[in-house]
């Protein structure tokens, strides 16, 4: 199927690795134009069709600056996917949670896509159209789990965000809507340092049983990956979806068992 996708401007956040490359990778090959903004940007170099800008998206300024650059460059921007995010797993509980931890997790789980969305629409307005793809988690929903109760708040935070914002811009010819991955074989989960070799190194057992006790609990049996997630985002961003606005749309391997 054409994607109808050839020679729109793409911007994404977050875009040097997991989701956030795949994303890239996809809308390449739809024929997209796409500025790929992340703080280290060398997993980028060579790629057909996409320009790389290395930004800090976390400051208050980055969301803005990665949006003017792809108009300045391109001249317009057709899709903004919001994809940048980090977890840290709170194992130590709540009261070692800080306010700065909460007010960090918020600036990039969910302000980060406040501004760009933002940059994005005063660009989208004039010409009365425009896409927006949120990556948000089933962490924002499923089972709030108190290892990542910073994550999720934020995560929360940028769902209600796209539901309420898609009301105002739907009338307008903007759409904005959100995908919820499930664990995702990224390396936030699978790779040094993450969730599995945490939760491991907590528990005393290898990560690769902490790896194998997730992957249980979905009905596929397996982590998600991250061109899974990368399709089903440019789908969204597609005009193949022009009249779905507002929605999530949950990519979990069947973790979640209610409707």
């Amino acid at each position: 199927m054409n994607l109808d996708l050839d020679g729109k401007v793409a911007v994404v956040t977050g875009a040097s690795k997991g989701i956030g490359l795949a994303v890239v990778r996809a809308l390449a090959a739809e024929g997209a134009t796409v500025v790929a903004g992340a703080r280290t940007i060398d997993t980028l170099a060579g790629l057909d069709g996409v320009t790389a800008v290395s930004v800090d998206l976390g400051e208050a300024s980055g969301p803005e600056r990665l949006v003017a650059e792809a108009v300045a460059q391109r001249g317009r921007v057709d899709v903004l996917v919001n994809n940048v995010g980090v977890v840290r797993l709170r194992v130590d509980g709540f009261l070692a949670t800080s306010d700065a931890d909460f007010e960090a997790s918020l600036q990039l789980n969910f302000l980060a896509a406040v501004r760009a969305t933002r940059a994005a629409v005063r660009d989208m307005l004039p010409r009365g159209e425009g896409t927006i793809v949120n990556v948000a988690s089933v962490n924002a929903f499923f089972h709030p789990d108190g290892l990542v109760i910073d994550y999720g708040a934020a995560k929360a935070a940028l769902l209600n965000f796209a539901k309420a914002l898609s009301q105002e811009l739907g009338p307008k010819g903007i759409r904005i809507n959100s995908v919820s991955p499930g664990p995702v074989a990224t390396d936030l989960w699978l790779g040094e340092g993450g969730v599995a070799a945490t939760l491991g190194d907590r528990a005393g057992v290898d990560p690769a049983a902490i790896r194998d006790q997730a992957a249980a609990g979905f009905a596929t049996g397996r982590f998600t990956s991250p061109d899974e997630v990368a399709t089903l985002v440019v789908l969204l961003a597609s005009p193949r979806t022009a009249n779905v606005t507002g929605s999530n749309y949950v990519i979990d391997g069947g973790l979640v068992k209610t409707m």
